[in-house]
């Protein structure tokens, strides 16, 4: 076989250099995609999903102190029944509630008979830790929710600070941070909130 001295590289040399090359831009490659990754999560708990941490027991039993939720909060419209996450201006902090009206419903809450009632239709609250038999004093019922905002209250009735109090009354739409809609821990009761 004849010599060509024009070729600087023998085959051997060649397939190093062209594995040495293959193995940098796998690397490369890899160090891309874990770099898009990364920002794609950035991006989706910025805009999308948030997670927080609930504090208390004003949501027992369905929500316990310490458990980790994500929130969705991305063109997000409360609705009755809903769980929310919201900053309460009153009390000066994020508190989790659930949604009881929205705006425009009547609320009327007997505290004698332990009901709720949206609309003249009283609610069935299987989720509640006990009867409704705190009053805060805090409202004339029945009452209208006015425009714009959300009418909220604990599940654990008589351990919650809500919308019954004046403190915290109806929750303007813009203070609403988003809905739970996952559980991430504990580990046991990963999950969906429902």
């Amino acid at each position: 076989m004849e010599n060509n001295s024009n070729d600087i590289y023998s085959n051997e040399d060649y397939n190093k250099f062209k594995e040495k090359k293959s193995v940098g831009n796998e690397v490369l490659e890899w160090l891309e995609s874990i770099a898009i990754s990364i920002f794609i999560v950035i991006l989706v708990f910025t805009f999308v999903f948030r997670i927080v941490i609930v504090e208390g027991s004003s949501m027992f039993p369905t929500l316990e102190d310490g458990q980790r939720l994500v929130i969705a909060h991305l063109f997000y419209t409360p609705d009755q029944g809903d769980i929310v996450v919201v900053n309460s201006t009153g009390l000066n902090k994020t508190i989790i509630k659930r949604v009881i009206a929205t705006e425009g419903q009547t609320v009327d809450i007997d505290f004698d008979k332990h009901t709720v009632t949206v609309d003249g239709k009283v609610l069935d609250e299987p989720y509640i830790y006990e009867p409704t038999a705190r009053n805060d004093g805090g409202n004339t019922y029945p009452l209208v929710v006015p425009k714009d905002t959300i009418f909220v209250m604990g599940d654990n009735r008589n351990n919650s600070t809500d919308s019954r109090n004046l403190l915290v009354g109806c929750i303007p739409l813009d203070d609403v941070l988003g809905k739970a809609v996952f559980r991430i821990y504990p580990f046991d009761r990963f999950g969906r909130v429902k």
